[in-house]
């Protein structure tokens, strides 16, 4: 493997996804502001839409997160070609 290639800032950073509050702690390049408190230790903390818990794939559910109304706006737009 070629030296100085791979990143040195590995550090164990908390996602917490936002649409149900799960957070899960794993090792991490990704930069952010924010922290979190999780088990008296803070961490670092990425937020996401989505994750394994409540993405419908992993939990067998059917669920629609529409965060930014991009169901409407694509309903809206293609209303026209509806017979």
């Amino acid at each position: 493997m070629k030296a100085g290639i791979h990143p040195e800032n590995y550090r164990v950073v908390a996602f917490k996804d936002m649409s149900n509050e799960d957070v899960f702690l794993t090792k991490s390049t990704a930069e952010t502001n924010e922290t979190i408190e999780v088990e008296g230790v803070e961490y670092p903390l990425v937020k996401l839409e989505i994750s394994r818990t409540s993405h419908p794939y992993y939990t067998g559910k059917s669920k629609l997160v529409d965060t930014a109304g991009r169901i409407d706006k694509f309903k809206n737009k293609y209303a026209k070609f509806k017979k």
